[in-house]
């Protein structure tokens, strides 16, 4: 972790930084922002959010990018380390009086160079339809503000569906909707559909079929960010009560549920398999938790403040066909074992899927991730093998362990150029760590999304109703079944030591944090391995409210509305010097 010097040390702010792939920089030239350049004044201002989309066009330049900077809304030509960017011609800008956009997503599956549906949702709980390249603007939904008033937090298209989208607001609501489908013209009734531990799932009851067709309630206070796992088929949703739920988005079944070690939860992410979660919030941490054990496995302490964006980095997650345990050598030995260079996704999504499958050879892995927070920092992390997998032995005996092994030796070589900034370690507690348990090579569902059928199955299971979810003395019965398995496996340990209490402590209004801190919901500090950051730096004026990893580059954003493309290691000689010569003043970074 980055050690810090004096007080201006301190302020500097990072333009580049080295990781074990090599030196990463800020590309002052491919700045977005608005087009005066003027750090805008953030105060009281939603946070500035952006979403990318590929239209595929001809001429090999596809990438759009969208923004909100406070009342203000951009569309732009993304450029990204090819060339610079033009400020002067957005394709779109829209300015909104009386509320601000917050958040926005494109539908993937519909983008065309000469359409694209961008959902845009808004301060006051409304959520816009528009298409910024032809500069038309479909619809509005809750627009009376009948449905809910709050703010919206977050809005995202259902994985595999053209018309399917889902908003979440500081209610604690969520809304399922169809763009084919109107609001009407009054408050919808609401009729159960599914009811659990501090949740419950309503359908609206009406004549004809209009929106929302769901209506979600979770937990206490704002939900406030979800996220599909990426076969589409669980939804992660963390919330201000400081707890991430995890459901079955069909069948609207809590599937498991994470505490935080105090505060709310403010950001979530699945890794690249759908096999680990890591969300991030007020306890300044990253927590890293199983979706298969439904367990927390890690926590990362790098952050000085809140932690408002997390993301797994597709390109820089190494697979390797040896199993690690089987290695003894030196520290430079392994080092050359293990292959730190860019997967392309696909690569990785194929290598990692084939991970699962039982007859394949043993696998090492590295997940790559981010955070940035309001510290104005920027932090990278690594989850290997030996936190995943922890073997009793080797961790009592304190011996190198994966983890160590492949980052200590990086640490004399991002030094040199960087400071004292490049020792990535983990602080394992020796015998603190939970019984090891049994390796799985296989998903609980298949890692095959039926994408064009999507659409058909929502849409049908809204039509058919009650009868398609599962009765609540059924959901009863599963709960019981459930119970006795986590008794009989030891994968999740309980609340209580009566069933009986912990139904109570889950079902209360407001869950006491004392009584879940050293249980399986949220286990003491030295309870679980404890992440420190590969790189931590600060790399802005303003808090980070933006980590988006592509393929050639890092792409962050402050409050005061500057977008930032760092190219990844290799990848600055693409650009000419000329463009370099003629990069604009006035940059952050």
């Amino acid at each position: 972790m980055a050690t810090e010097g004096g007080g201006k040390e301190m302020n500097e702010i990072k333009t580049q930084f080295t990781t074990r792939e090599g030196v990463y920089k800020v590309l002052t030239h491919s700045e977005y922002s608005r087009p005066n350049r003027v750090p805008f004044n953030s105060q009281g201002s939603n946070p500035v959010k952006v979403s990318f989309v590929n239209v595929n066009d001809q001429s090999g330049n596809g990438d759009r990018i969208c923004f909100n900077v406070g009342r203000e809304l951009y569309f732009y030509i993304y450029k990204g380390i090819r060339k610079a960017a033009d400020l002067s011609k957005p394709i779109d800008k829209r300015i909104y009086k009386g509320t601000q956009p917050t958040c926005h997503d494109f539908n993937h599956l519909t983008a065309t160079a000469e359409s694209v549906s961008l959902l845009v949702g808004f301060s006051a709980g409304q959520v816009q339809l528009i298409d910024p390249v032809k500069k038309e603007t479909s619809k509005l939904f809750n627009e009376e503000r009948l449905i809910d008033k709050s703010r919206v937090t977050c809005v995202k298209w259902v994985p595999g569906s053209e018309s399917l989208f889902l908003v979440s607001h500081s209610s604690g609501n969520m809304y399922l909707y169809n763009v084919e489908h109107s609001c009407g013209t009054t408050a919808p009734h609401y009729q159960p559909l599914k009811q659990g531990d501090n949740y419950a799932v309503h359908t609206c009851k009406s004549k004809s079929t209009r929106n929302p067709l769901l209506k979600w309630t979770v937990g206490e206070g704002a939900l406030n960010e979800f996220a599909f796992s990426p076969d589409g088929k669980y939804l992660a949703c963390v919330s201000q009560d400081g707890f991430l739920r995890v459901f079955n988005f069909d069948s609207v079944e809590l599937h498991g549920t994470m505490k935080s070690y105090f505060g709310g939860l403010l950001c979530v992410c699945w890794s690249p398999d759908g096999k680990y979660i890591v969300t991030g919030g007020e306890d300044d941490l990253v927590t890293v938790w199983s979706f298969i054990d439904c367990r927390v496995i890690a926590r990362g302490h790098g952050h000085k403040s809140w932690v408002s964006v997390v993301a797994f980095d597709p390109y820089t997650t190494s697979v390797e066909e040896n199993d690690p345990m089987e290695f003894s050598g030196s520290d430079e030995d392994f080092q050359d074992q293990i292959h730190f260079g860019r997967d392309r996704a696909n690569s990785t999504q194929s290598r990692l899927s084939k991970r699962n499958s039982t007859d394949s050879r043993p696998v090492s892995v590295t997940y790559r991730f981010g955070s940035v927070g309001q510290d104005t920092q920027l932090c990278l992390w690594d989850l290997t093998e030996d936190i995943l997998f922890p073997h009793q032995p080797l961790s009592r005996a304190r011996t190198h362990t994966n983890v160590m092994n492949a980052t200590s030796p990086s640490a004399g070589n991002v030094a040199t150029s960087t400071g004292s900034n490049g020792n990535s370690s983990i602080t394992t507690p020796s015998n603190s760590l939970p019984p090891p348990l049994p390796r799985s090579n296989s998903l609980p569902h298949s890692a095959v999304t039926n994408v064009n059928n999507k659409s058909s199955v929502m849409d049908g299971a809204i039509a058919s109703g009650v009868s398609k979810f599962a009765t609540l003395s059924l959901h009863d019965r599963k709960e019981r079944h459930h119970e006795k398995d986590h008794k009989r496996n030891h994968s999740m340990g309980h609340i209580s030591s009566k069933s009986s209490d912990k139904l109570n402590l889950v079902t209360k209004t407001k869950m006491d944090s004392a009584k879940t801190l050293g249980t399986s919901l949220c286990p003491r500090m030295d309870d679980v391995p404890l992440l420190e950051p590969l790189i931590c730096k600060k790399i802005a004026h303003e808090r980070l409210t933006v980590l988006i990893f592509l393929e050639d580059c890092i792409v962050t954003a402050c409050q005061e509305g500057f977008i930032c493309t760092w190219a990844r290691p290799g990848k600055v000689a693409l650009l000419s010097s000329q463009h370099q010569a003629n990069s604009p003043s006035g940059t952050v970074v």
